[in-house]
């Protein structure tokens, strides 16, 4: 099934519930407009106990005009919920992860578990396979959402999550657990030769605001504060 395709599937779904919710039968979907997502979707994910499922993909909110300070809320409730639910699970695409690796949005590094596919079909959140969260428009959150507890729409969501998660692929699989993050070689490399951070960024091709959170994560991740013991600590691990 295209992407196309399975685009129109959900929204039929969501078309034959709203057809019965207007009569009674089924639970109506709530409708959240662009200011109160990023609350309502921190106290949703509060709330959740067992379970998150997602479709997500970063490299299109920023494609979008997302703001950043939402990309990093979203990233914080994201590594939130990894830190206190048993199951989190993330598909994306691989453009999304590399696009990712400042922000950890997919965040498979910090004990959620990941699989990667050509591109999201759309964009979705299931929450203890009870919730669903989709975009208004399917692409993008911060346009607003809608929260669907109908069961039939959540197990079609279930059952589309389930089929990509089959056929996606592990970013950890034959990765090195003792190398270096690869985001950060090049600003390990810089370091290494005593760059200053604008010389570091120019070399890059990074922001300098991004270069000195890239230095400020390799220094954590080497266990010191100082960019001189750096290149020891990274040589007795063996990176260089």
């Amino acid at each position: 099934m295209s992407e196309a395709e399975q685009r129109e599937a959900i929204r039929e779904v969501l078309d034959e519930s709203a057809f019965y919710a207007a009569r009674g039968v089924r639970p109506p979907a709530q409708r959240v407009e662009a200011p109160q997502v990023g609350v309502a979707v921190a106290r949703l994910a509060a709330a959740t106990r067992h379970e998150l499922l997602t479709f997500d993909d970063p490299s299109g909110c920023i494609g979008q005009g997302v703001p950043e300070r939402m990309l990093r809320h979203a990233a914080s409730c994201m590594h939130d919920a990894v830190a206190r639910l048993p199951d989190v699970r993330q598909i994306t695409s691989r453009h999304g992860l590399a696009q990712d690796e400042e922000l950890g949005t997919i965040a498979w590094r910090q004990g959620g578990r990941a699989r990667v596919i050509p591109a999201i079909p759309f964009r979705l959140g299931v929450l203890d396979r009870k919730v669903a969260l989709l975009p208004l428009d399917l692409d993008v959150f911060y346009n607003g959402m809608l929260v669907v507890r109908d069961p039939s729409v959540v197990r079609a969501l279930l059952r589309a999550h389930r089929r990509w998660w089959d056929a996606g692929d592990d970013p950890a699989a034959g990765r090195d657990p003792h190398a270096p993050p690869p985001h950060l070689v090049p600003v390990l490399a810089c370091l290494n030769e005593g760059l200053s951070d604008r010389a570091g960024a120019t070399r890059t091709g990074l922001s300098p605001r991004t270069y000195a959170r890239r230095v400020a994560e390799l220094l954590e991740l080497l266990g010191t504060t100082h960019r001189f013991q750096a290149g020891a600590l990274a040589a007795r691990r063996g990176w260089f």
